[in-house]
């Protein structure tokens, strides 16, 4: 007799928390490898973690779980295609379909490989060493070309690898947004370099205590939502945000006694993505609902909190005194416009991370360039230096000195996360449209920043976006929030209104 759907969810429900505790623990074991653990546990951990994808894997591609789904499509339950219950199974079916095509010895290699190249790549980056690196960065792009193949693409071998952390999109439709962007961006980027205005960022590279740092980044992250009593901040060497559950968010950065900015926007970034995390529905966690919608729209909300709202006036009218107090010697005597000019430098820089926020989108760019040639054939791995400084040139008009400032300063290829820098530029588009739409819709936002309210937008934040889960494609939820498809209109207009009367350009 078949199983009723109401049993069969319940069943599913299961056997998905499951795999989600799973996976859950390996989170938590991956945060301790890029924190706390000694560099001579780099092998018992990828041991550890490749174990645990295999069990991930076995137990959210059974062959029970495929039957299940089966049993509860089409039914009363899934009637109404915007209910939980209709997206879980939806997105259920997507992954399971997916992922059943891929091999478990595949999972198994390319965790294993995940964790020895990132212990690699923290020496070989150190020592700003490319040949180093190459072997494992190799074998993980043989890996992911293997995925690839295993679960299909429409179009191009990137396409597979992109829908990893943008589900739905195209490498076509994200190169066109992207395009359209990039032909604004340019002259406009080329504006503020050639203008004779320059701020004086000496004022960001003074004597900054690493604990008054920590002391003032968690004081701001705290201001903005960042719920300290499920969450914490600790210290790495590539910023990142981890969400280990309900109640366990971490979210890490990297301090520099010379400058005030690098931990402190890091910071901000990071507790963007943890104030997402922490406005997950937790009654659905586990579940496609409890998740998040997209990479894109995860970077939408950090980038925003990064650099929408810390590094705007109204921010710094609440928060600049705090600072005079807290760094008090070596902010003495410096005037508020100084110290905002300051924060919004505009320059060609090496470091992505690093970067502001104008020409941040050429450093992805130029990535999401160099990783669709990589896997179409067109450059080999041993000659990304090559390419990587050839390509800067031309967008930057500098050279990267060694690896370190140049291929070597990101960790997502050690990781294997080709497919993701896209969506960093797709999260400053979404971030746009969302923002002026929350500036319509709440009143006068700048008026609360400068009194240092800011959870009215984190609350219209949770409403509109963190609490729908994955109920809807990022697309359709930049739609059903703004009542307008990405455009790439609203970030250019933020963008010019904002740096156009520092550098005084049109």
């Amino acid at each position: 007799m078949p199983q009723k759907p109401e049993q069969a969810l319940k069943e599913l429900k299961q056997i998905i928390n499951e795999a989600a505790l799973l996976g859950s623990a390996a989170a938590l074991l991956g945060w301790d490898e890029r924190t706390y653990m000694p560099h001579g546990g780099s092998a018992h951990r990828a041991n550890q973690l490749a174990l645990l994808a295999g069990m991930v894997h076995d137990k959210a591609t059974s062959p029970r779980v495929g039957e299940l789904i089966g049993a509860i499509e089409g039914s009363a339950l899934t009637k109404d295609p915007l209910s939980v219950n209709a997206v879980n199974i939806r997105e259920l079916r997507r992954f399971y379909d997916k992922q059943t095509k891929v091999p478990k010895k595949l999972v198994e290699a390319i965790a294993h490989a995940e964790t020895t190249g990132q212990g690699i790549w923290v020496e070989a980056r150190k020592k700003s060493d490319f040949k180093m690196f190459y072997p494992s960065l190799e074998k993980m792009i043989d890996l992911k070309k293997q995925y690839a193949e295993a679960v299909g693409y429409e179009d191009v071998v990137y396409d597979a690898l992109l829908d990893d952390y943008e589900p739905y999109a195209s490498t076509k439709s994200v190169t066109k947004v992207l395009g359209k962007f990039r032909e604004e961006l340019v002259p406009f980027v080329a504006k503020i370099t050639g203008s004779p205005k320059k701020p004086n960022t000496s004022i960001l590279e003074r004597d900054y205590p690493v604990e008054k740092q920590r002391l003032f980044g968690e004081l701001a992250a705290a201001m903005i939502g960042y719920d300290f009593n499920g969450g914490r901040l600790d210290t790495t060497a590539h910023p990142f945000c981890t969400g280990i559950g309900p109640g366990d968010c971490r979210i890490t950065t990297r301090f520099n006694p010379k400058h005030l900015g690098q931990a402190l926007f890091g910071i901000l970034h990071e507790a963007g993505h943890g104030i997402y995390d922490q406005g997950l529905p937790e009654e659905h966690w586990g579940m496609p609902m409890g998740d998040a919608v997209s990479l894109g729209i995860h970077e939408s909300q950090s980038r925003m909190w990064e650099n929408m709202v810390g590094r705007s006036k109204p921010f710094w009218e609440f928060f600049f005194p705090l600072a005079q107090q807290t760094f008090h010697e070596s902010l003495v005597g410096v005037k508020f416009d100084d110290f905002f000019f300051a924060v919004n430098d505009v320059r060609p820089s090496f470091v992505r991370v690093e970067a502001d926020e104008v020409t941040y989108n050429l450093h992805i760019l130029l990535r999401f360039e160099i990783e669709q040639a990589i896997f179409n054939g067109e450059v080999k791995t041993k000659d990304i230096p090559k390419v990587w400084n050839d390509k800067f040139k031309s967008y930057f008009g500098i050279v990267p000195t060694s690896d370190a400032e140049g291929c070597l300063q990101d960790i997502h290829w050690a990781a294997g996360l080709f497919g993701y820098f896209a969506t960093y530029s797709l999260g400053n588009l979404y971030s746009a449209q969302f923002f002026a739409k929350a500036k319509e819709d709440l009143g006068d936002l700048d008026a609360q920043f400068a009194a240092g309210k800011f959870r009215p937008l984190r609350d219209w934040l949770r409403k509109n976006i963190h609490s729908q889960g994955r109920r809807y494609r990022a697309e359709e939820l930049v739609k059903k929030v703004t009542g307008k498809p990405l455009d790439h209109k609203p970030l250019m207009k933020y963008l010019s209104g904002k740096f156009a009367p520092l550098y005084g350009v049109k």
